[in-house]
Parts: structure tokens; C-alpha cells; sequence
């Protein structure tokens, strides 16, 4: 009589003999191992992105430049310094504003405004033309790298003068390839190899 009024006893516990608890049973799941930090997710190389809630984005870096346009050591961290680090920095990593005033000074004569640059009128035409660039252009992609090219040269007014003349325009429109060739300063490309007037490309038919 004995065994047989363990049976029930025995079914009963059947179901459960092979089962943990709850939490035990989670706990044996390797993918909430993995997911239980980010760091123990990149040290097991999970094989997928564990649900863990999304860090807020980080603020960028904000970094303002008061400088002036034929300021020398202005100038050497302009071209060295800050436009070399804003093409390695993705955008949300650095946020950049240039002000092209500096030490000028201004002063209101009988209603007109009047400036002095520390580096003289040429100086202050440089600023205008610099912050009349950025007012323009207004994306901040697409005049950095001019202001990085007119704070290269010897001078913002003489870099200027030197994009564009009339006899530069007219050896242009006669071969530009020999033009290019020619004012290219490091080794000529294979394309150079020949100054004469490429030959106009095949026109398409319709």
C-alpha cells in the first residue's frame, strides 16, 4: 500500500524536478549574460546588439576663434591647428565658430562708423571679406575650407588678387589642362605629359 500512495505524491512533483526558478533559469541564458552591461557584451563579442537603452548624445565641443586675418600666430593655429582637427572630428564631436575681429577697435564719428586693425587697413579689409564669406556661404562646410585657403597664403587681400586675372581666364579657356599642369606645384601627373589641347570628346548621339 505504501508505493502506491506515493504515486500521486511523485506526480505531483514530477513536473518540477528538472525545473529552476525563475530567476536561476535567466540567469543560465547566455544572451542575458552578454546583455547585462555594455562592457560584458564587447568582452563576449555578442553576436548581436544587446537591448540596452541608447546613451544620450553627448554635446559637441564648442570652441570659438577671435582672430584676425593677417594675425601671424592667428593664422598658424588656424591652418595648423583647427582645420587639420575639424577634418578628423566628426561634426557632433566639435562645433566651431570664427570671428574674425580681434583686436580691432571701432568708434562712432558723427554717426559713421570707423574701425582700426592691429595689422592695419589690409587687415580689416581681410575680416570684412572673411565674415561677408561666412554671412554668404552661412553653411559652415562649405566656408571653413575657404577661409583655411585665404589664411594659407601670404596675405587674405593678395590671395584673392591672385584667383583671377585676365590673362589667367584666357590661357584657361585655351587649355585649361595646360594651365592646371602648369601652376600645379608637386609631381606632374601623367596627364601632364603633354601640353597640347585635349581633344574635345565625342558628342552623343541621339
Amino acid at each position: 500500500m505504501a508505493p502506491a500512495a506515493l504515486l500521486p505524491l511523485l506526480a505531483l512533483l514530477a513536473p518540477g524536478l528538472g525545473a529552476a526558478p525563475p530567476d536561476r533559469d535567466r540567469d543560465r541564458d547566455p544572451a542575458r549574460l552578454w546583455c547585462r552591461s555594455p562592457d560584458i557584451a564587447a568582452a563576449c563579442q555578442a553576436p548581436s546588439p544587446c537591448a540596452h537603452p541608447s546613451q544620450p548624445a553627448a554635446a559637441p565641443v564648442e570652441l570659438s576663434l577671435f582672430y584676425e586675418s593677417l594675425c601671424p600666430a592667428c593664422r598658424r593655429f588656424l591652418v595648423q591647428q583647427l582645420f587639420t582637427t575639424w577634418l578628423l572630428l566628426p561634426p557632433e564631436a566639435l562645433s566651431i565658430t570664427l570671428v574674425p575681429y580681434g583686436n580691432a577697435q571701432e568708434r562712432n564719428e558723427s554717426g559713421k562708423w570707423e574701425f582700426w586693425c592691429q595689422h592695419g587697413p589690409e587687415e580689416c579689409l581681410g575680416n570684412m571679406i572673411e565674415t561677408c564669406l561666412m554671412h554668404e556661404a552661412k553653411n559652415f562646410s562649405s566656408y571653413f575650407p575657404v577661409i583655411f585657403c585665404l589664411e594659407s597664403g601670404s596675405s587674405v587681400t593678395k590671395t584673392l588678387e591672385a584667383k583671377h586675372t585676365d590673362e589667367l581666364q584666357a590661357q584657361a579657356e585655351a587649355s585649361l589642362l595646360g594651365l592646371v599642369c602648369r601652376l600645379y606645384q608637386g609631381e606632374k601627373p601623367e596627364a601632364c605629359g603633354s601640353s597640347r589641347t585635349p581633344e574635345a570628346p565625342p558628342r552623343c548621339r541621339r
